[in-house]
């Protein structure tokens, strides 16, 4: 399926707003992470390290976006948590079913 216009440029708008959301749930993770008292504060830092390293690989902190790509990329956001499936209500009802289809084809493929 290819994405309309709309939908792309609304996908456009909304995605830094998602990712700020993310980043911003993270943040909170991190900040508990470096406040636990009964880690040390070399296993905090290399925990730290580590989570950071992986996250910043995450959708929801980087995204190449390209048209040709973004049902997936959506569907990506859908499946890490980034979005839930109720943050797609203002996309067109064809946007809305593909990612539902795939979303549930994947889960039977599990």
């Amino acid at each position: 399926m290819e994405m309309s216009k709309r939908d792309w440029k609304l996908f456009r708008e909304k995605l830094p707003g998602w990712q700020e959301n993310y980043m911003a749930r993270l943040i909170k993770e991190y900040i508990s992470l470096l406040s636990a008292e009964d880690k040390n504060a070399s296993d905090k830092f290399w925990e730290l390290e580590k989570k950071i390293k992986t996250d910043r690989r995450h959708p929801g902190v980087i995204l190449n976006m390209e048209q040709s790509k973004a049902i997936y990329d959506i569907i990506s956001l859908v499946r890490f948590g980034v979005i839930s499936f109720d943050d797609l209500a203002d996309f067109s009802e064809d946007l809305q079913q593909e990612v539902k289809l795939i979303l549930n084809r994947q889960i039977m493929e599990e």
